[in-house]
């Protein structure tokens, strides 16, 4: 398939290297550097998606692999793709499911694809590029995934250069794919840690005239000083002029030192599954409600906050609402720390129009950081 035009705008660049950019799907803008929740089976979880819109989100993700069962594959289409299925107007990416499947025990990789077994009953499931490529077309997302190979960390160099000669071939198999004419389909750029591997499988997949580029294999357990090596040296390879996306990043410390390092789009679970467990973002650091320090604490959980939480509960409550078991908290908790990313990106965005990210990034660590350790 040819390369469609995502409208991609790279409105400016900071000295320190973040970009402030811009593209646009059928389902409206997209501001960059940008957050994307991660809706795993077509929801994102705790919250209805008019939450999640409220908090400032224009791209949610859902996952391929979870919905590539017929029967799911059937409900989504029976509701008219995955934007009815979701009640979301806005612009939806899914992942090509490389990342789950490679992370399951037992499976066997040919260079046809992968068979696994899924579920309580252990079925067998074949997943490869043309499959990954026809599921996310039926799905109808807005931005489409490569199917790739990813590998753990760490991993041996020859397991890794295997991998990435796999990575190119499916990737030349998904370009091949026709999808939707509304469908925009990203290249995935493996290596492990491995600097020269990077260079090499983003150079083959950069000559692939995908709609935009993603780094894949990252956040896997190599800490933050790696994230920034790989992140670094990975990105000055790929085209200027098309959106960047690292997956599965992350923290906000992850995120602001791989802003400054090129990249536009993120996603990851942290926010929504941290919510649930009890930890709240705040501008001051994690606080986690369980701690009997909260037990009589009236304030909001981010006084500069100004979600819908901060504005109407307080630490003590939503202590009380934790230890009750009610599901009350975990919305109240996900809505407040996806208000938080959200917040954070916006920010973002301004100190790199105003030419002054690094210093903005260095002050907001200093504040977040300044208990280094979480508030238990």
């Amino acid at each position: 398939m040819p390369q469609k035009d995502i409208h991609f705008q790279l409105l400016s660049t900071d000295p320190a290297g973040a970009r402030r950019s811009r593209f646009q799907t059928d389902h409206g803008p997209v501001e960059c550097p940008t957050f994307m929740p991660v809706g795993t089976q077509g929801a994102v979880k705790a919250v209805t998606p008019a939450q999640v819109a409220e908090t400032g989100a224009e791209v949610v993700l859902a996952n391929t692999f979870h919905l590539s069962l017929e029967m799911r594959r059937e409900l989504v289409k029976r509701a008219g793709g995955l934007h009815s299925f979701m009640a979301w107007e806005k612009t939806i990416l899914t992942d090509s499911g490389g990342f789950q499947v490679f992370s399951l025990p037992d499976k066997e990789i040919t260079e046809k694809g992968v068979t696994f077994r899924y579920g309580k009953d252990g079925e067998s499931v074949h997943l490869d590029p043309e499959r990954s490529m026809a599921i996310q077309r039926d799905l109808g997302a807005d931005i489409v995934m490569a199917f790739d190979e990813c590998v753990e960390y760490p991993a041996p160099r020859k397991y890794v250069e295997r991998a990435v000669a796999r990575t190119t071939r499916w990737a030349r198999r998904c370009r091949e794919v026709e999808l939707a004419p509304h469908q925009y389909l990203f290249g995935i750029v493996q290596g492990g840690t491995y600097k020269d591997l990077r260079e090499r499988s983003a150079r083959e997949i950069s000559e692939i005239p995908f709609d935009g580029y993603a780094i894949g294999g990252v956040s896997v357990g190599e800490g933050i000083e790696l994230l920034k090596d790989v992140v670094g040296y990975t990105s000055k390879w790929l085209p200027r002029d098309l959106p960047r996306y690292l997956m599965g990043v992350g923290l906000p410390e992850d995120i602001l030192v791989s802003v400054e390092r090129g990249i536009d789009m993120f996603d990851c679970v942290i926010p929504t599954r941290y919510a649930r467990g009890g930890t709240l973002f705040t501008r001051t650091g994690r606080i986690r409600v369980t701690d009997k320090r909260y037990r009589k604490d009236r304030y909001a959980p981010d006084t500069a906050c100004k979600c819908y939480t901060c504005g109407h509960f307080s630490r003590m409550v939503l202590r009380h609402l934790h230890y009750a078991g009610e599901p009350l908290f975990d919305t109240l908790a996900t809505i407040h720390n996806l208000r938080f990313y959200q917040d954070l990106m916006v920010d973002i965005r301004r100190a790199i129009e105003q030419g002054r990210f690094r210093k903005f990034a260095q002050t907001w660590l200093e504040r977040y950081r300044g208990n280094k350790k979480d508030r238990k």
